[in-house]
Order: C-alpha cells, then sequence, then structure tokens
C-alpha cells in the first residue's frame, strides 16, 4: 500500500513512478481491480461541485499526481511528490502488456484516432494483444460494458475525458477482475500521432499544460480560472494547518 494524502478532501497517492507502476502489475497478478486516476486540478475543482465525481475517486485504489497543480499544492504541505504523467504512465502499462502478454483494451477517442492507434502500436509491438478497442462515440454504454466484461482485460485504457473516464471505470470495475483500469484523457491522439507532444524541456520544467494551452487556445477556458483557484485554496488550505 501506498501512504495518501489529502487535498481539499480529495486523496492523491504519495507515490513513486516505479512503485506506481509496480503496483498495477502486483493487482493483476494477484487478480484484483485497481482503478487509476490521473489526478489534475480541473478535476478536484470539478469533485468538489460533483458529489457523484468525488465519490469515485474516494473509491480509486490508486491517485497519481499528474498536474504540475497537484505536485505544487503537494509541496505546500511539505511533500516532495513526483510528478506521474498521464501519457507517459499509460505507456509504460501498453509495455507491461507486451512484456507479459496482458490483455490490453482500449476505449475512447474519434473513430480515425481509435483506428491510428490500434495500427500503430500493432506495428511497433508485434506481440501486443489488443482483446478489444472502440471509439468514444457510443449510445448503448450497457454493451460497451458488456463487450469489455466478455474481452476480460488485464489493462484497460479509457479515453473518454474527465470525469466520463472515472465514472465509467467505477462501473466497470465491478464487472472484472484482475484488471488495471486509468482514466487516460487525450493520450489515445498523443499515441496516434493526431496531437504532438511538448519538447522535452517543457515536459521536465511541468509545463506541459502551458504548451498544449498555445497549441490548442480553446483548453484555456478549461484550465482557467479553475487552475489558480485551486491553487489559491490549497494556500490557505496550507495557512490554516
Amino acid at each position: 500500500m501506498t501512504n495518501r494524502t489529502y487535498l481539499q478532501n480529495i486523496p492523491v497517492d504519495i507515490v513513486t513512478y516505479t512503485q506506481a507502476l509496480n503496483r498495477a502489475m502486483e493487482s493483476i497478478e494477484n487478480n484484483k481491480n485497481l482503478q487509476v486516476v490521473t489526478i489534475n486540478p480541473e478535476m478536484i475543482t470539478n469533485a468538489k461541485r460533483n458529489p457523484a465525481f468525488a465519490n469515485v475517486l474516494n473509491h480509486a485504489e490508486l491517485i497519481i499526481a499528474d498536474g504540475v497543480g497537484i505536485k505544487i499544492a503537494m509541496k505546500l504541505k511539505g511533500i516532495n511528490q513526483e510528478r506521474i504523467g498521464g501519457v507517459d504512465f499509460s505507456r509504460s502499462l501498453i509495455e507491461l502488456c507486451v512484456r507479459n502478454n496482458y490483455r490490453l483494451a482500449l476505449l475512447g477517442a474519434k473513430d480515425e484516432v481509435m483506428s491510428a492507434l490500434v495500427s500503430k502500436l500493432k506495428s511497433e509491438y508485434n506481440d501486443i494483444n489488443i482483446v478489444f478497442a472502440h471509439n468514444g462515440y457510443f449510445n448503448n454504454e450497457e454493451k460497451i460494458l458488456d463487450d469489455i466484461k466478455k474481452a476480460a482485460p488485464q489493462v484497460f485504457l479509457c479515453a473518454l475525458g474527465s470525469p466520463k473516464q472515472e465514472m465509467f471505470i467505477y462501473r466497470l470495475k465491478e464487472m472484472l477482475q484482475g484488471c488495471t483500469m486509468v482514466g487516460v484523457g487525450g493520450s489515445f491522439d498523443v499515441f496516434a500521432g493526431y496531437v504532438k507532444r511538448a519538447p522535452k524541456i517543457w515536459q521536465k520544467l511541468g509545463l506541459e499544460w502551458l504548451y498544449r494551452v498555445i497549441k490548442q487556445p480553446e483548453r484555456f477556458k478549461r484550465i482557467f480560472p479553475a487552475l489558480p483557484i485551486f491553487l489559491f485554496e490549497s494556500i490557505m488550505d496550507s495557512v490554516k494547518k
């Protein structure tokens, strides 16, 4: 088990990248489910307004610090938490599937992105075992849940956007056994080559979010004012304590 802290009443695990990856593998090997949430400030702000989403987060087995804002907020609590990028963690899970012949399921993104993603993964990894792949545009959620259950994946990557992906995984978790499930946001677009990642220096400085805002200005409304409000409230929390 990992240590856990709370940011504005939402849990975040104090864990290294390696420890998080080991948790994922241990859960699969021990035939237990693991919902991994790659938390960022927007999600915490949303959870404070959405009790159902907050409940999902409070029941997630592993919550890793994705956003740089989370890292800053934990620093205010005296915790030097390593930032675990969701894109990088998802890629590591895919490689884990290849090395151990784990069954991989993919859900989300546009149809052309999913098709490109599956083709790209199969060309990069000859032995990858993709047992389910579907785009994120569907009307019958029950059928999708049932199809994934029948595929019995050991790793499930869900790119439906937050909070939809986390809430979908929360439902799916009751239907599977021995599966590590992660909401991966826009990672499929990156893996499929539709979206270019920030240069390494931006990633190292924790400014990948800013690079994405510059490249995709429509993201501005989503991040602001959520990020500054989150940081202000984190500062106030640290002062109170």
